[in-house]
C-alpha cells in the first residue's frame, strides 16, 4: 500500500531549483500492507466461515469463557417453513452481536439455536402435496403424516441453518435445539402435566377465535388485524315486560321464557310497543343472541318517530330505547327526519323478546326472554348505547352471560362456518367458506329480519378486524369445548394445598417486575396484555404437534375428570421420550399407558395436540434446564449468570407471553432476565414489504451483492427499538460508511508496517497530541462497555463510525502523516504516533469485531497471521485510568475550533487558485480569545494546519481577515510560505539547503535520510 494519484501512478517528488531531481519516495515510511481495499466481501466472507468451523472457533470460545458469568441468548426459535427474509436477518444478526458483545465484555456467551417445528402452516404444505397427488389426508394414518410433517421440517431446518450461519451468525449448529425432537416432546408432555396437577388445566366450553380455513382454534398470539368491510345493522328488540328486582335479583331463572315465568315478569305501560335497538357489524350472531347489554353509566330514554318517509324501515310511531348521546346518529342512519325525546329509561331488569320470535319456520326456537343487564365494556361512543349479547360468539359476551347466570351457552355455528342443523331457517348457511371469503350466514339473517320487520337501517364499516396471521383470512368467535389453562384459580401444591391469591396472573405480573425489559416499554407492554388476557386456550384439533397428554373420564355432567397417576405420566414421557409423540397415536396405546390399573373403556385419552405456542413457551425446559453449556445461576438463586429472550416486538404476545406463563404455572418465575426487543422491517418509503408492490429485500440478494457485513452494519446503524428500513439507497449509503471504516483499517494496517514492538514510546514521554488520542481511547472505551453491555448498538457504531472518519482518518491520520512518513526512525514522535495507532488498532478491531465478524477477522489476521488464531477470541482491552486527561481534551477542542477557521481560510485560497497544496501557505492565525490563544500557542500550528509554517497573533485581526461565525475571536490572513520547497516532504522552507549532504531537504528530513542510510548498513 502506497500514496498514489488518481490515475494510479506514484507520485514524483518535483525538481529542486537549479539542482537535478531526486526521487526521495523509497526512503519514506509510506502504508505497506496486503489489505486490499476492495473488500469482496461476498467471496471472502465464505472462506472465513470455512475456517471458523476448521479452527472449532465456537468450542474455544466455551472453552475461554470457562468460569466466568454466563449469559446465555436462549434463541426464539424460528418456524421450519421456507427460506429466511429480513425479519429473520434482523433478528439473528441482533442475537449474534449480543452473544459476541457479551463473550468480550468477559462472560460465557453461549447460543445454541432452535427451530419451532409443529404446527399448522407444515400440516398445510404436506395437505397440499397430498392433493396434488389425489391422496386424502383423512385416509393416510395419522403416524405417517406426523412422519412426512417431521421431514419437512427437518428440510428446512437444513436450509435455514445454511443462511443464518452465512450471516456470519456463530453458535452451536451442529446442535441445536428443536421442538420436535423425542427429548423435547417428552418435556413438552411433561409440562403439560405438570399444569393437570397444579389444577390449571382444565376442558371447558367458551368462545374462542376459531378460523374456519384452518379448522382450529386460535391463540391471541396467532391473530393480527387487518381492515375488513362489514355489513352493519341496527335491529329492533321488543320490550316485553319487566323483571322484578326483588323477585329476580340474582337473574332470570335457566330457561327462563315469557309462558313459564309469568309471575316474575309484569308489563310496564310505559314502555309497551317501544323496542330496544342494537347495533352489531356480525349479523350472522343475531340467531345466537340471549341478552342485551347497556352501560350503568349511560343515559338511556325512549324516542318516539315523528317524521319519517313512508317507505321507511323505521316508521312513524314507533318506539325506539336508545343512549342519549347517540340518538342523532342512529335517526340519521335510520333516515328519520324527526324524532321526539319522551321521558329518560332505566334499563335495569327490563325484557325483550327476540327480534326473530314467533317467525314462521323457526318452530319456538327463538321464542325465549332477551334479558337487558348491565355490561361494564358497553360504551355510548358508537352505535345505540346497547350491545347484543351472544354468548356462543365473543369472550365478553360469554362472561356476562355466565357471570348473570342466564342460561346454557347455545351452539350455533360449527367447525366449517355452517350453522348448525338445529338452528331453523339458517342450517347450513356459512358464515365463512373454505377460503376466508363471506359466506350467505349474512344475507340469510338479514333477510329473516327484514321479513320480521326487525331492522331500522343497514349499512358497511370498515375496521380493523382479527385474521389469522397464517391463512390470512377473517376468523369468526364461536363457543367449542377446548382445553384452557385458568388464569385466576389458585395454584395446587404437590399435596394438594393452595395459596390465596397465587394464581398464574399474579405470578405472572409480579414476575414481570423482575426482568430487564429493553427497551424499558416493554415492561408495560406486556404487563398489560397479562392483565386483560382470558384464560389460555391451549388445545388444537390438529394432528402435528404434541398431543395433550392426559386421560379423562366423563363425569356425566358435561364435565371430566382427569386422570392423576405418575405412573402413567411416566409411561407417556419414557415412551415419548424414545418414539416420539407419535407414540400417544399408535394402536393400543392407551391400554399401553394406562397399564393394569385403569380400562381404556373408560379413561379416554385426549387426542387434541397442544398449541404451538405451548411448544415453544416450554423450550426452557428442555433446553436452558437440562444442557450443561446452557445452565445458569440465575439471580434468583444469588447467582451471577442471566438468561435474554430476544424477538420482535410482536412477541409480547407470543414467545414472551407463552414462556412467561408457562414457567410461571410450574416453575413460578419467568424464564428469563433480560427481554430485548425489535420492530419490523419495512422499506424506504415506510411501507411493509410485499411481492405484489415489489418493495421485498431478500437477505440472500443483499449478501450476493454486497456481502453480510454490510446487513450487520445496516442493523447496527439503525435504531432498532422502532421499525427499521432498508432499500437501494439505504445500502448505498451503508455501503459507503463501510467503505470508509475499511479505508481506515487498512491505513492503520499500512503504517503498522513500520512498528516494532521495541519503538514503544511510555505515556509521559509522548507529545500532547498522542496522549489527546488515548484520552479518546478511554471515552471511547467507557461508551463502547456501556452500549454493548445496555445493548445499544447504535450507540456503538455511531461513537466507532464518527472517531474513524472524523477524528481519525480527517484529523489524527492527516496531522501525523508528515511525521510518520518522513521524521528519522528516532524520532520520538513518530514512534509515540506508532505506539498510538497500535493501541487504536487493537481496540478498534476488537471492538468492531460483534458488528462486522469478518472484516475484524480479516483486518486482525492481515496484523497478527496465525494458524488457528482469531479476533473472537479477544476480550475488550483494559484501558489505563491515567489515559483520561479532561484538561488536555479541553485544549485539544479549542485548537481544533482554531484549526477550523484555517482550514476554511485555505480552502478559499484553493479555490481562487492562489495555492495548490495547503503546504504551499503560512498563514497568520488572530487569536484575541486568551483561553483560545493560550491552547494554540501551545502546540505547532504548521504541524496542526498542515502548513508549512504559522504565524500566531494575539489580537482581533485585520477586518478583511477570514472568519467563520461559530468561532469568535478567531480570524486569519493566508499567505505563502517562505523558502524552497523540500524535496521529500515537500514542505517550503528556509532551511532547505543549508545541509551540504542533502541540498534539496530540510534538516529534519536530512536527519532521516542519515538515519536509514546507518539502518541499512548495520543491516547489511
Amino acid at each position: 500500500m502506497t500514496n498514489r494519484n488518481s490515475d494510479g501512478r506514484e507520485p514524483k517528488t518535483p525538481d529542486t531549483e537549479g539542482g537535478e531531481a531526486h526521487d526521495y519516495s523509497a526512503t519514506l515510511f509510506l502504508p505497506q500492507t496486503e489489505f486490499p481495499m476492495r473488500a469482496g466481501l461476498p467471496q471472502r466472507e465464505p472462506e472465513f466461515l470455512a475456517r471458523w468451523e476448521q479452527i472449532g472457533l465456537y468450542q474455544r470460545q466455551r472453552e475461554a469463557g470457562a468460569g466466568k458469568p454466563r449469559f446465555v441468548l436462549h434463541d426464539g426459535p424460528p418456524y421450519a417453513n421456507g427460506n429466511i427474509h429480513i425479519g429473520h436477518a434482523l433478528n439473528k444478526i441482533l442475537k449474534d452481536v449480543v452473544v459476541r458483545s457479551q463473550g468480550a465484555l468477559g462472560h460465557d456467551s453461549n447460543y445454541v439455536p432452535g427451530w419451532d417445528c409443529h404446527g399448522l402452516p407444515i400440516e398445510w404444505k404436506i395437505e397440499e402435496q397430498y392433493r396434488a397427488k389425489g391422496r386424502n389426508k383423512d385416509e393416510v394414518p395419522v403416524v405417517e403424516f406426523r412422519q412426512e410433517c417431521r421431514a419437512f421440517a427437518q428440510g428446512w431446518i437444513d436450509v435455514q441453518r445454511a443462511e443464518f450461519k452465512r450471516l456470519g451468525v456463530g453458535g452451536d449448529w451442529d446442535h441445536p435445539y428443536v421442538t420436535m425432537s423425542f427429548d423435547a416432546e417428552a418435556q413438552i408432555a411433561r409440562e403439560i402435566m405438570k399444569f393437570a396437577a397444579n389444577g390449571l388445566l382444565y376442558r371447558g366450553s367458551k368462545p374462542v377465535m376459531w378460523s374456519v380455513v384452518e379448522r382450529t382454534a386460535l391463540a391471541e398470539a396467532e391473530v393480527e388485524y387487518h381492515d375488513h368491510q362489514s355489513t352493519t345493522i341496527f335491529v329492533k328488540f321488543p320490550v316485553t315486560g319487566y323483571r322484578k328486582s326483588a323477585a329476580t335479583a340474582g337473574g332470570l331463572p335457566k330457561g327462563l321464557d315469557p309462558a313459564a315465568a309469568a309471575a316474575d315478569i309484569h308489563l310496564f305501560p310505559s314502555y309497551e310497543g317501544a323496542s330496544v335497538v342494537i347495533w352489531t357489524t356480525t349479523p350472522w350472531t343475531i340467531p345466537g343472541n340471549r341478552a342485551i347489554a347497556f352501560a350503568e353509566n349511560v343515559t338511556y330514554a325512549v324516542y318516539e318517530v315523528t317524521e319519517a318517509a313512508a317507505d321507511n324501515w323505521a316508521k312513524v310511531g314507533e318506539h325506539f330505547i336508545i343512549a342519549d348521546k347517540l340518538a342523532a346518529d342512529v335517526f340519521k342512519a335510520a333516515r328519520v327526519t324527526g324524532y321526539e325525546r319522551h321521558k329518560e329509561v332505566d334499563p335495569t331488569h327490563l325484557v325483550c323478546a327476540h327480534p326473530l320470535a314467533g317467525v314462521a319456520g323457526t318452530k319456538g326456537y327463538f321464542d325465549f326472554a332477551v334479558p337487558v343487564v348491565a355490561g361494564d365494556f358497553v360504551t355510548d361512543d358508537t352505535g345505540t348505547g346497547f350491545v347484543h349479547i351472544a354468548p356462543g360468539h365473543g369472550a365478553d359476551d360469554f362472561n356476562l352471560y355466565v357471570a348473570e347466570r342466564l342460561g346454557e351457552v347455545p351452539h350455533t355455528v360449527g367447525p366449517d362456518g355452517r350453522y348448525y342443523d338445529h338452528v331453523p331457517l339458517f342450517a347450513g348457511h356459512r358464515v365463512m367458506d373454505d377460503k376466508g371469503k363471506d359466506g350467505d350466514a349474512n344475507d340469510a339473517v338479514i333477510k329473516a329480519l327484514m321479513a320480521a320487520d326487525r331492522i331500522i337501517a343497514r349499512g358497511r364499516l370498515k375496521h380493523q378486524y382479527p385474521h389469522s396471521w397464517r391463512s390470512k383470512a377473517p376468523i369468526i368467535f364461536r363457543n367449542t369445548p377446548q382445553w384452557f389453562i385458568a388464569m385466576d384459580k389458585d395454584i395446587a401444591a404437590a399435596d394438594g394445598s393452595s395459596t390465596v391469591g397465587d394464581t398464574l396472573r399474579a405470578r405472572a405480573l409480579g414476575g414481570i417486575a423482575g426482568v430487564d425489559w429493553v427497551p424499558a416499554s416493554g415492561q408495560n407492554r406486556i404487563n398489560g396484555m397479562i392483565e386483560n388476557r382470558p384464560d389460555w386456550v391451549v388445545s388444537r384439533q390438529r394432528a402435528w404437534g404434541v398431543p395433550i397428554a392426559v386421560f379423562v373420564k366423563d363425569k356425566g355432567d358435561g364435565t371430566v375428570e382427569i386422570l392423576h397417576d405418575d405412573a402413567v405420566n411416566a409411561r407417556i414421557a419414557e415412551a415419548f421420550a424414545t418414539e416420539g409423540a407419535d407414540a400417544w397415536y399408535k394402536e393400543g396405546a392407551a391400554q399401553r399407558f394406562l397399564g393394569t390399573d385403569y380400562s381404556a373403556n373408560e379413561w379416554h385419552k385426549v387426542d387434541d395436540i397442544l398449541d404451538v405456542w405451548f411448544d415453544s413457551g416450554s423450550t426452557h425446559a428442555f433446553t436452558l434446564e437440562v444442557r450443561e453449556d446452557l445452565k445458569v445461576d440465575r439471580a434468583f438463586n444469588g447467582g451471577p449468570d442471566r438468561v435474554m429472550y430476544l424477538e420482535g416486538s410482536d412477541q409480547h404476545r407470543g414467545w414472551f407471553h407463552s414462556s412467561l406463563l408457562e414457567s410461571c404455572g410450574t416453575r413460578a418465575r419467568p424464564p428469563y432476565d433480560v427481554v430485548l426487543t425489535h420492530g419490523f422491517v419495512l422499506d424506504e418509503q415506510g411501507r411493509k414489504m410485499s411481492k405484489s408492490i415489489g418493495n421485498v429485500v431478500a437477505p440472500q440478494e443483499v449478501i450476493k451483492a454486497s456481502g453480510a457485513d454490510i446487513l450487520r452494519l445496516w442493523v447496527c446503524a439503525s435504531d432498532y427499538s422502532d421499525d427499521l428500513r432498508i432499500g437501494a439507497e439505504i445500502l448505498k449509503t451503508t455501503v459507503e460508511t463501510y467503505r470508509k471504516l475499511r479505508n481506515t483499517l487498512r491505513w492503520l494496517l499500512g503504517s503498522l508496517h513500520h512498528y516494532r514492538e521495541s519503538e514503544r514510546i511510555a505515556y509521559a514521554d509522548m507529545p500532547a497530541l498522542e496522549r489527546m488520542v488515548l484520552h479518546r481511547l478511554a471515552e471511547l472505551d467507557k461508551v463502547v462497555r456501556e452500549s454493548y453491555a445496555s445493548f445499544d448498538f447504535k450507540r456503538v457504531n455511531a461513537a466507532l463510525t464518527q472517531f474513524m472518519t472524523a477524528e481519525l482518518s480527517a484529523f489524527y491520520f492527516d496531522v501525523r502523516k508528515d511525521a510518520l512518513y518522513c521524521d528519522p526512525i528516532s524520532s520520538v514522535t513518530r514512534r509515540a504516533c506508532l505506539t498510538v495507532l497500535d493501541e487504536v488498532f487493537r481496540r478498534l478491531v476488537i471492538w468492531l469485531a460483534p458488528i462486522l465478524p469478518f472484516t475484524a477477522e480479516e483486518t486482525w489476521l492481515a496484523r497478527f497471521p496465525s494458524a488457528d488464531g482469531s479476533v473472537h477470541l479477544e476480550t475488550f482491552p483494559d484501558t489505563p485510568a491515567k489515559w483520561r486527561d479532561e484538561t488536555l481534551a479541553d485544549e485539544w477542542r479549542k485548537i481544533r475550533l482554531v484549526r477550523r477557521v484555517v482550514l476554511g481560510a485555505l480552502e478559499l485560497e484553493r479555490a481562487a487558485k492562489r495555492i495548490g497544496s495547503s503546504l504551499e501557505a503560512a498563514p497568520v492565525i488572530h487569536v484575541s480569545d486568551p483561553n483560545l490563544f493560550a491552547a494554540v500557542s501551545a502546540v505547532d500550528l504548521a504541524e496542526v494546519c498542515i502548513t508549512s509554517d504559522a504565524h500566531l497573533m494575539p489580537d482581533e485581526g485585520p477586518k478583511d481577515a477570514f472568519r467563520l461565525d461559530d468561532v469568535p475571536g478567531v480570524s486569519v490572513v493566508p499567505s505563502r510560505a517562505e523558502g524552497h520547497k523540500c524535496a521529500r516532504s515537500w514542505k517550503i522552507s528556509p532551511l532547505v539547503g543549508t545541509d551540504p549532504d542533502y541540498p534539496d531537504v530540510t534538516p529534519r528530513d536530512a536527519q532521516a535520510l542519515r538515519e536509514r542510510a546507518s539502518a541499512r548498513r548495520a543491516a547489511e
